[in-house]
């Protein structure tokens, strides 16, 4: 473990690691609830235009050398949240065909981007599959400034979004701002894809989001259960992903999603285990009975 900390990037990678698994399942917990997991998915895939964007402006024109191609996928994230969030009153019977349409849009773009910028290079990948190397300073300070403004509006918000999760009909008659709630949290959800960009990768982003969430809902008993359940399962599944990635060699974004799909495999099979136990214990004193 000593030899992890001498590196730089691993602590830098390590800090908004800390950060990405704390506010990923925040925003993630309400994606899930309200059945809007998908549009994380479809917010990556624009993002990956905006990547793809800056990058090509770096490659043209050499005032852009210092440009960071994440402030332009920020850029196109949140542009593609507001779009998608005005499809959805558009399409207000057909809510979720706003997700295939930013989605197609979003890799439609990314590629002809990419193929512009002559394929694929090492600083693509990185951003498509994580790169504990590629996390630097600059990155840390974004992922950090994301994470204040994450946690503090969750922390401000939390009863309104929380109705609106549930019940967003009977939560606007009571005078919960319904529209103004749904246009924060969905420009907190573009944040969040590009902080986490860095340390899991553009096309896994959305697993850390919903993977956790699907674990704790295995075993949770109420809904603020499911948001602590949610995060200790992020930040294990990122802290010992980074530590495995640095010691074997391993892309960092994959090796993440994979321990993440073994604590939703392995809560399966707890609660399995657990209503097996309880049928054989009422079995039991029915027999004594």
């Amino acid at each position: 473990m000593e030899a992890m900390w001498q590196y730089e990037f691993m602590r830098h990678a390590l800090l908004a690691g800390v950060i990405v698994g704390l506010i990923s399942p925040l925003v993630g917990v309400f994606l899930v609830v309200r059945r809007l997991s998908l549009i994380a998915d479809a917010l990556s895939h624009v993002t990956l235009s905006g990547v793809a964007a800056g990058l090509l402006l770096q490659r043209e024109f050499p005032w852009f050398q210092s440009f960071n191609p994440l402030y332009m996928g920020t850029a196109f994230s949140v542009a593609g949240a507001l779009f998608v969030e005005q499809l959805r009153r558009l399409y207000r019977s057909y809510q979720e065909l706003a997700i295939p349409i930013i989605l197609s849009g979003g890799i439609g773009l990314g590629v002809v981007l990419i193929s512009a910028g002559d394929g694929f290079n090492v600083n693509v990948m990185g951003y498509l599959f994580g790169s504990i190397i590629a996390v630097n300073e600059d990155d840390v300070k974004w992922v950090v400034a994301v994470g204040i403004i994450v946690a503090l509006t969750i922390a401000l918000l939390f009863k309104e979004l929380f109705a609106l999760s549930f019940d967003e009909e009977s939560a606007y008659l009571s005078g919960i701002p319904r529209r103004g709630i749904n246009l924060v949290f969905i420009l907190l959800v573009a944040l969040v894809i590009t902080a986490s960009v860095r340390v899991v990768g553009i096309l896994l982003v959305s697993a850390l989001m919903t993977l956790p969430v699907a674990a704790s809902l295995q075993l949770a008993q109420s809904f603020r259960q499911t948001v602590m359940l949610s995060v200790l399962f992020a930040e294990t599944s990122v802290i010992s992903g980074l530590i495995c990635s640095f010691y074997f060699d391993l892309a960092p974004g994959g090796t993440i999603v994979l321990i993440a799909v073994g604590w939703l495999l392995l809560t399966i099979l707890l609660k399995r285990l657990r209503q097996f136990v309880r049928y054989r214990w009422m079995k039991r004193e029915q027999a004594v009975e």
